[in-house]
């Protein structure tokens, strides 16, 4: 076993299989991807690898997607697109065996951003927001087998079974298992299967996207069905770290993690890993990895049910573009039922909700509302339809805070250390004591930096 693997090494069992996926850094040319098909040929238990669109692709079919464009905006967005993937396409030692198959994507990718109704229907979206990962599978199965692997590019819309709301859409756990065992399991005795991220579809056959970032979620999903030992996500850090490395040069990697903190990091703003990753690898207790295809021999962090140690503090975090909605009526007061009417709102709309504070005749909450997503448009219609109960009043500009840690409820003093190193700051609402694993307050977009560097500062250096 090459040596960028002695740090796994404790972890990999003879036999077990192994999920990897590499992000779209990990993809984004063709050195990048020789990088990508050595780690997988430096483990024997890789047999499934999911990969997402390279990086700068999906951006680009946003902008198709939900910008009106002019016929020549779209041709130099197609473009853009095209000039991604064919610089990979021309450093192929025999580009024959692909070149074709690649052009009908980007056929099927031109024609999509030209559907008339591409702006008002979201399943031509999500078809057009799959392409990315369509082409980049198709051109690292062949990365792979230039390297001697045995390697297929196999369609996960033939086994990820889905609902169908497009966009974010939702997972059939028991319709993936058996389509995994019956069209996946199969292929994985004779060649390493490389298939998509963030990419499914619904009874209906049509294409349902998990949601941005959602590649990490479909390795997960595909290590539970299959019965996975681990599942590993490659990207472009070494790890996780204790806050984000752009927001202050003192974060360090964490070389390891339990399911309840990863799930906590990654629901409050920890890029390097989907929320919904922990979800399947808590239920079958699948060991997740996460470490650097540039540099696979400086190891990474391991997520696992039980740590060696379970500090007070372990990370902290920022999510971005949050907004306040505070609900508000007189009927309130003394009243019951108002509360379960906001919430079946919410809920109806399916929007996950993090921080809730009240009062006598108002409640405050925070909600997600990155640009031109599925949150936004959910927004939305949950504000208008709360307007036909209550006075509502919607406030932006916010960035949500997190430390992350254990026992944060029960041991003294942890608390008093958190608030004295934001004493200079407002905190707009504060979440504290639903669990014993995070603290979480909202601030202002324009200090937020300067808030995680201040607590990183007073709770690990």
């Amino acid at each position: 076993m090459p040596h960028c693997f002695s740090l796994l090494s404790e972890f990999i069992v003879t036999n077990a299989l192994t999920i990897a996926k590499f992000g779209g850094t990990s993809v984004a040319s063709y050195p990048a991807m020789q990088n990508c098909a050595r780690i997988v040929a430096g483990n024997e238990n890789t047999r499934i690898v999911v990969v997402s669109a390279a990086a700068g692709v999906t951006n680009h079919l946003v902008t198709l997607a939900h910008t009106a464009l002019t016929q020549e905006q779209i041709d130099e967005t197609c473009d853009a697109v095209r000039d991604i993937e064919f610089a990979i396409l021309n450093a192929l030692k025999d580009k024959s065996a692909v070149e074709d198959k690649l052009n009908d994507l980007l056929e099927e990718m031109r024609a999509l951003a030209l559907h008339e109704e591409i702006l008002h229907r979201h399943d031509l979206k999500d078809q057009l927001l799959s392409m990315g990962e369509r082409m980049s599978s198709l051109l690292f199965a062949e990365v792979l087998a230039e390297q001697g692997a045995s390697s297929m590019n196999f369609d996960v819309r033939k086994v990820l079974r889905t609902d169908s709301e497009f966009g974010a859409a939702s997972p059939d756990i028991a319709t993936i298992q058996t389509l995994a065992g019956q069209l996946l399991k199969p292929e994985m005795d004779s060649a390493v299967v490389v298939t998509q991220g963030f990419v499914g579809a619904d009874q209906q056959g049509r294409t349902t996207t998990l949601g941005r970032g959602g590649s990490d979620f479909t390795a997960a999903l595909l290590a539970e069905a299959l019965g996975a030992e681990a599942c590993e996500i490659w990207t472009d850090v070494t790890g996780v770290y204790s806050t984000d490395p752009r927001i202050t040069d003192a974060a360090r990697p964490l070389p390891e993690l339990s399911f309840e903190e990863a799930a906590e990091m990654a629901t409050f703003g920890a890029k390097v890993l989907h929320p919904a990753t922990m979800e399947p690898a808590l239920r079958k207790n699948i060991k997740v990895f996460v470490g650097s295809s540039r540099e696979p021999e400086k190891g990474g962090t391991w997520i696992m049910r039980d740590c060696s140690e379970e500090p007070p503090y372990r990370a902290i975090t920022r999510r971005k573009e949050q907004v306040m909605v505070t609900v508000k009526t007189p009927k309130m007061m003394y009243a019951q039922g108002f509360l379960e009417q906001v919430f079946a709102i919410i809920a109806k709309h399916r929007l996950s909700v993090d921080l809730v504070t009240t009062s006598e005749i108002s409640v405050s909450f925070t909600l997600d509302n990155p640009a031109n997503s599925v949150a936004q448009r959910l927004n939305k219609e949950t504000i208008a339809e709360l307007e036909t109960i209550c006075d509502v009043k919607v406030e932006s500009g916010f960035d949500l805070v997190t430390v992350v840690g254990n026992n944060m409820q029960s041991a003294p003093g942890i608390t008093s250390n958190i608030f004295a190193a934001v004493t200079s700051y407002n905190l707009r609402m504060i979440c504290f004591g639903a669990n014993p694993h995070n603290m979480s307050f909202l601030v202002s977009e324009a200090v937020s930096s300067d808030v995680v560097k201040d607590l990183h500062t007073a709770l690990f250096q």
